[in-house]
């Protein structure tokens, strides 16, 4: 046994049974032991950005890293801004990278580069092999420290020959660390807060924004009366009828501050004190009131859901929450197609379990706000800010969850950085609707042009943030990659189109075309 083969079979008995991969010369020994490896699903992306980005949608969805096999330090480095997403998103991730054997780096050929030193920014854990029976030992511990609650993003670097030659052993497992929990100490602090006079607020995030732990914090809100509180981008939010509803914070600063005034009191749970994401002029960077008294636990990853039951038990809280009711979404004015119409419309045709890849952008509020009493479904968003996140996202929940229908909320301009991401969906089969709002522009970066104090900006500066001319066909872009498409200009057209392409297996794109 080679170490290739050592590290595949290593990894998939420690439950690692999906790679998405775009490799290279230097990982061939590696796509030769997956090919083997009867239980390892391999599934290619054709840019790392969506390999990335798909391990970081199975991840949220499955609890438990994929693999990425990624080439060398640039192909690493190809695939970083979805990492960066993945890592604020705390998403378990094993990412594997080949190298040059380690007799050949001394010749300094021309995809020779500082792996270690590309990884170490979005990863929480980087190691380079030392050995082919080193190799599998770094693939069990790149599991335990994948699986440090609430995940970690890690990075093996494995050289050409350390693959490639026999001797190697499959390793033993290593348990992943313990969970920390709050101690009862801070618990009686959190809680005491909580009662105290004037408004509270349970500021959440992370695997606090899951299902039970919800129901945890609505108890406590109905002992209270604090306020739920969600970060703007949640990596995963179980939302919809029979769950317990959380206000978001809003985008942009003066809506947060807005939103968070009149707090007396916050704790935090799964999430730090919110902070603006861009400094602006006479805006203010730190969002929480100035004269909030903030609780935040010692250890800033413990256990979301058992923190909240342990709050709640002691508060002697209800034993049930208000929950959501599930009601239809409102009317809407029938004709040209609007992000409101389009949001209602969506809302209402969403099945029971959908998840929800949300890279909407400025058109996507309305999506969201009249989901919230739709049948239950996960929302996940662009946690870490950067884009060309949403159509791999879609892929990799939809490989997590086969048998849930995954939509994707797709802005135009974003969607043109991954969007080799449609090929993969077509190529995997994927139950994936992919609804492209196409508003001919980066909606958002016209919006912060005037954010910045910019009044009359130039024809030029403009052209920057313009996407016509020539005007992105989208239905041309996603049949040339094997999933068919139509396009929607009025309500009544997307309407039809929707609704056909959820009743539909297999990957469908919509284009909606937005006045």
């Amino acid at each position: 046994m080679n170490g290739a083969e050592a590290l595949i079979q290593t990894l998939y008995n420690n439950g690692v049974d999906v790679c998405f991969a775009n490799p290279g010369t230097s990982e061939m020994q590696l796509v030769a032991a997956i090919g083997e490896q009867e239980g390892m699903r391999a599934i290619l992306g054709l840019f790392e950005g969506v390999v990335t980005g798909a391990a970081d949608g199975y991840g949220r969805m499955a609890d438990k890293p994929a693999a990425t096999l990624l080439h060398l330090g640039p192909g690493l480095a190809n695939g970083l801004a979805n990492l960066h997403n993945a890592k604020r998103a705390r998403t378990p991730i094993i990412n594997i990278v080949g190298d040059h054997a380690a007799d050949h780096l001394k010749y300094d050929a021309p995809l020779t580069s500082n792996i270690v030193g590309v990884a170490t920014p979005m990863s929480d854990w980087v190691r380079t092999s030392t050995s082919p029976s080193d190799l599998a030992v770094a693939g069990a511990e790149s599991v335990a420290s994948a699986l440090t609650y609430p995940g970690q993003i890690c990075t093996l670097i494995a050289p050409g020959d350390h693959a490639w030659t026999d001797g190697a052993e499959v390793s033993a497992s290593i348990a992943a660390p313990e969970t920390a929990q709050p101690s009862s100490a801070e618990i009686k602090e959190a809680a005491a807060l909580l009662k105290s006079s004037g408004q509270g607020a349970l500021f959440l995030g992370g695997r606090a924004l899951r299902e039970t732990a919800l129901f945890h914090a609505g108890r406590i809100a109905a002992a209270t009366g604090a306020r739920l509180i969600c970060e703007t981008l949640p990596a995963r939010l179980q939302r919809g009828a029979g769950r317990v509803e959380v206000e978001r914070l809003p985008y942009f600063a003066e809506m947060a501050t807005e939103l968070l005034s009149g707090i007396e009191q916050m704790v935090f749970i799964g999430s730090k004190p919110p902070v603006a994401f861009f400094a602006y002029p006479g805006k203010p960077s730190w969002l929480s009131p100035e004269s909030a008294s903030l609780f935040e636990f010692d250890h800033s990853n413990i256990d979301a859901e058992g923190t909240l039951r342990c709050l709640a038990d002691e508060l002697v809280a209800p034993a049930s929450p208000k929950l959501v009711k599930h009601t239809p979404p409102p009317a809407f004015e029938k004709g040209k197609l609007t992000r409101q119409s389009a949001g209602i419309i969506t809302a209402a045709l969403m099945p029971q379990n959908a998840i929800v890849s949300d890279e909407a952008g400025t058109n996507g509020m309305p999506f969201y706000n009249h989901a919230s009493t739709a049948p239950k479904h996960d929302w996940l968003v662009i946690t870490g800010g950067s884009i060309g996140q949403g159509l791999p996202l879609a892929t990799g929940a939809a490989v997590a969850c086969p048998d849930r229908k995954v939509i994707a909320l797709q802005a135009d301009g974003s969607g043109m950085y991954t969007l080799q991401a449609l090929w993969t969906m077509a190529r995997e089969n994927l139950d994936v609707t992919i609804i492209i709002l196409k508003n001919n522009s980066y909606g958002i970066l016209n919006i912060e042009l005037g954010r910045v104090g910019v009044e009359d900006p130039s024809n030029k500066a403009l052209s920057l943030l313009d996407l016509t001319n020539p005007t992105l066909d989208w239905v041309s872009l996603s049949t040339g990659m094997g999933v068919p498409a139509s396009s929607a200009t009025t309500t009544d057209e997307f309407s039809s189109a929707l609704k056909d392409a959820i009743s539909s297996p297999g990957p469908r794109l919509v284009e909606a075309v937005l006045v």
